[in-house]
Order: C-alpha cells, then sequence, then structure tokens
C-alpha cells in the first residue's frame, strides 16, 4: 500500500489519495504501510491544559505571597510534562488504511491494537476544535455498528488528510474503489444567525433574567442593603444565563444540515466546528418541538433520537441530536417528509373524560398510528410531538394506574433504544387501548420484516384492522408494504459517483 504523499490530484487542492483499493490489501511480503499523527499534535494536547492552568495560577499568585517568578516555574515545569506526555502519545500511536480495515496502534507500556472493518462502519465525523482550526487540524472519529461513541479516534491529521480519510472510508463502506469521490450532499436547511440569537433570547431562562433584573431595579429603589443581600445570587444566575447563551450560540453557530446516501450530515459551531453524519438506520424516532415563546414566530425545533450509548465528546454527547436547532414549522415538516420518509398525520384527541385526570396537559394531547409510524403529542405550555417508525420498537407496554381506572383509560407507551425514546398514546378509552395495543404488535412485528428485507409470515398480518379511518389501521403502501423510516437505499440522485439532485427533486 502506498502511503499519502506530498502529489496533489489535479486541481491542486486535495492530498494524492492512496494507490490501494478496497479488498487489495498490502504487497505480498510487506505490511501495512503505517501513518503517523501530525507533528503538532503534542502541541495541541499541552495548550489546551495550559490554557486553563495560567488563569489558575494567575488568580493564585494574586491571593497568595508568592511572586511571579514562581508561578511561571510551576507553569514551565507542568507544560513541559503535558508537552513530554503528548509527544510520547505521537511517537506510540500510528494508523493504516489496509485494505478494507482501518488500523489504528497506540500505548507505551500497554499496546492497544484496533481494526475498524469499513462494512461495519456507521459513520465518519470530523471535529475541529478551536486550537486545532487554527493550526489547520482535524480529528477523525469512526463509529462502528453498535456502539455510540467514537470506536476509533485519530487527533490530530491535517486537515485536507481528515477529509480525504474520510471520503476514503465511506467509498470503502459502500464496497467501492477508494479513489471514487464522495458524493455532493443536497443541502437541506440552514439556521441564520440572527433566528438562533433571537431564539435563545426568547427561552424561558431569558424571561427569568429578564424578571430578575426587574425585581432587583425595584428592591434597589427601596432598600440598598436589600440590593447587597441579593446581588451575589442575581450574578450568579447572569453569568450562568450568560454561559448557556454563549455555549448554544457557539455550538450552533452555521448550522447546516443536508442530504447524502449515508445518512443526515450536519455541519455546525463557531470557535470549534463539527462535522458529523447521522446514519439513517440509527434514527429511532423524530421530535418536534414547540415552546411557548417560539409559537408566534412560527418556530420549531426538531430532534432525532439516536440509537447507541451516549459518549462525552465534543458536540456528540448526548443522545438527542438536533437536526433543526430553530426554523420555521413548515422547513420542520418538509424535513420530515423528504428527508425521513415520515408521512404526518392528524392525532386524534383522547376522551374528554381524560381532562380530569390531564388538566393542564390535556389541549396538546394527541395520538394515532398510521402505516408503520406512530405519533403522539403531549406538553403544557410546549407542545411535543413524537414520529416513531414501529420498525424501531423494542416493546409495547398497556399501562392503566390508579388514576386512569377510574375514568375507563388507558395508555399504550411503546418504547426504542436508547433512555426514555418513548411515543405514548395517552389516556386512551380502556377498550380502544386494547384494541390498539393488540394491533401494534401486529404491525410493529411486520415492520421489523419489512425494515429487514423480510417478507411477514402469516401471523404478522392475520387479525390487524386495515380500514383506513381506523386509529389501530396498518396502512400500507402500493406494493402492500409499511411505510419504514428512510433506512434503505441512498436518496436518489445521491448515489457514489454520480452528481447530485437538483433540488427541486427533493422538494
Amino acid at each position: 500500500m502506498t502511503a499519502l504523499g506530498p502529489q496533489t490530484r489535479g486541481d491542486g487542492d486535495a492530498p494524492a489519495r492512496w494507490e490501494q483499493t478496497v479488498g487489495s490489501g498490502p504487497r505480498p511480503g510487506t505490511g501495512p504501510e503505517w501513518q503517523r499523527l501530525h507533528p503538532l499534535t503534542p502541541l495541541i494536547a499541552a495548550l489546551r491544559s495550559v490554557v486553563l492552568l495560567v488563569l489558575v495560577l494567575a488568580e493564585d499568585s494574586r491571593n497568595r505571597s508568592a511572586g511571579v517568578s514562581t508561578t511561571l516555574i510551576i507553569l514551565g515545569a507542568i507544560t513541559f510534562v503535558l508537552l513530554l506526555g503528548g509527544l510520547v502519545r505521537y511517537a506510540v500511536t500510528k494508523w493504516a488504511l489496509d485494505g478494507a480495515t482501518l488500523r489504528v496502534e497506540t500505548g507505551l507500556l500497554r499496546r492497544d491494537a484496533r481494526q475498524f472493518p469499513l462494512a461495519r462502519i456507521q459513520a465518519v465525523d470530523v471535529v475541529r476544535p478551536f486550537l486545532a482550526r487554527a493550526l489547520g487540524l482535524a480529528e477523525v472519529r469512526v463509529r462502528l455498528a453498535g456502539s455510540g461513541r467514537a470506536n476509533g479516534r485519530l487527533a490530530y491529521l491535517s486537515a485536507p488528510v481528515a477529509l480525504d480519510l474520510r471520503a476514503r472510508l465511506l467509498a470503502g463502506h459502500h464496497g467501492l474503489d477508494q479513489s471514487t469521490p464522495e458524493p455532493a450532499e443536497q443541502p437541506l436547511a440552514t439556521v441564520p444567525p440572527g433566528r438562533l440569537v433571537a431564539s435563545v433570547l426568547l427561552s424561558p431562562a431569558a424571561a427569568i433574567a429578564v424578571g430578575l433584573v426587574i425585581a432587583v431595579i425595584a428592591v434597589t429603589s427601596v432598600s440598598r442593603a436589600a440590593t447587597a443581600a441579593v446581588g451575589g445570587s442575581l450574578l450568579v444566575y447572569a453569568l450562568s444565563f450568560a454561559h448557556h447563551t454563549w455555549k448554544r450560540v457557539a455550538d450552533q453557530y452555521g448550522f447546516s444540515v443536508g442530504l447524502a446516501p449515508d445518512g443526515l450530515r450536519i455541519r455546525r459551531g463557531l470557535l470549534s466546528t463539527v462535522a458529523e453524519t447521522i446514519p439513517f438506520a440509527r434514527v429511532q424516532a423524530v421530535r418536534k418541538v414547540e415552546p411557548l415563546t417560539w409559537r408566534p414566530m412560527g418556530w420549531c425545533r426538531l430532534e432525532v433520537d439516536v440509537a447507541g450509548s451516549a459518549g462525552r465528546e465534543q458536540g456528540t454527547s448526548r443522545l438527542t441530536r438536533a437536526l433543526l436547532p430553530v426554523g420555521p414549522t413548515a422547513t420542520a415538516d418538509w424535513m420530515l417528509s423528504s428527508a425521513l420518509g415520515l408521512k404526518q398525520f392528524e392525532l386524534s384527541k383522547p376522551p374528554r373524560r381524560a381532562a380530569w385526570k390531564a388538566p393542564l396537559s390535556y389541549h396538546f394531547l394527541g395520538s394515532a398510528y398510521q402505516g408503520s409510524v406512530i405519533g403522539a403529542s403531549k406538553g403544557r405550555t410546549k407542545k411535543t410531538t413524537t414520529w416513531m417508525p414501529l420498525g424501531k420498537a423494542q416493546s409495547i407496554r398497556w399501562v392503566e394506574g390508579p388514576l386512569q381506572r377510574p375514568l375507563h383509560l388507558a395508555t399504550v407507551r411503546v418504547d426504542a433504544a436508547g433512555r426514555g425514546v418513548v411515543a405514548d398514546l395517552r389516556d386512551r378509552d380502556s377498550e380502544e387501548a386494547r384494541r390498539i395495543f393488540d394491533s401494534l404488535l401486529l404491525a410493529s412485528r411486520s415492520g421489523r420484516h419489512s425494515a429487514a428485507g423480510k417478507a411477514p409470515g402469516p401471523e404478522t398480518t392475520q387479525g390487524a384492522d386495515t380500514s383506513p379511518t381506523s386509529l389501530t389501521a396498518p396502512a400500507r403502501a402500493a406494493d402492500g408494504t409499511a411505510q419504514p423510516l428512510r433506512d434503505g437505499p441512498p436518496p436518489r440522485g445521491l448515489t457514489y459517483g454520480q452528481p447530485p439532485a437538483p433540488p427541486s427533486e427533493l422538494a
């Protein structure tokens, strides 16, 4: 296998691709050509900690009698240790793309050798923290099937090499020659900075901050002693709100989402940028959130629940990912239907007697299922609507609480993979809930068979209600199959080696 060299392709912008193709393996009698991380990697690892140490030691030197020279000596010693550790890590870490396998080896006292088959890759993300971005570097994170964490991390490579490696890994995952260029994505939506800032200022935290400021002004006019008493608490809350606002704006700044064969590609970030991919097959449910203060503007937030264990990485530490941090409801609905293949339908209200059990949230309660998709809404002041494909259901429960039994009500709860990924058909009539429960068992089994590409057995279709108006009707597509979340072939015009489709084709 030939390593990346200084040559460039015809366009002169991207590094030359390696000559090896998927499945070719190394030449006979030779092993894989190992690569090193970028030489500036130890510097970035040290600087991230040195910045914090400078602030801590500067504050400590002011409060103690120790002079500036002592502080500089301590800072220099710590910096040297961090640089030494980074140099050791750089020296013992190597990686290679060996045919259809990415190999990463690291460790000084205990060697850690990992192999990542390209066929099992779920996503390849490129993350650029602030310091790495300033030096033109990037981190590559590889996620395999069955894990929400980045199983393989290469921190750091030069940005062109990282992007080229990502394209090669994705081409190999699709069984193509690694020199196949990555297809252009179809843009779906962007979030203007002004709208992002306005959404943060219209949050409940901002309303509370304004209320506290008014209260302090009122107290100041009465007594300065009272102002001094509450000033500390107000300062803590003001700093907390400022941190929350800055983090939200910095993380979601420049947010854009696009449609690609391997999933939904998201790019975001102000100082530190993140380019991540959400594979279609890992999406368990989609949630549309409409806060009270956003509804006059016609805005909502679109979220997706992703299967896997939560990691603690930059920009990917939550199971719930924002597919659209803030945007018009019409844009969110279009993304649901065009990008994810989820057709929305009208949700039916529970019986009026359910208002005795949930008087503050009855106005938003609604649920239904049609085809292979469940829809459920809830909320008091913030309306949340969840759409879940039945093929993702892990369990279906019939719940009848002590407050529901006297009112002859029951809830059907559908759980998907992940913590708290639930779609509740709340407070339905007991008889109706029983019919829903029985029908969902059959429909979910049929949906899983459909998602797996198998024909459902006779036991999955017999006895199911097929009337189009029934709440329990498992409506079918024209070919008689259920309508799952988009996890099959790539979208039209977005296949490897072909140009992307024009925007009108997906609209």
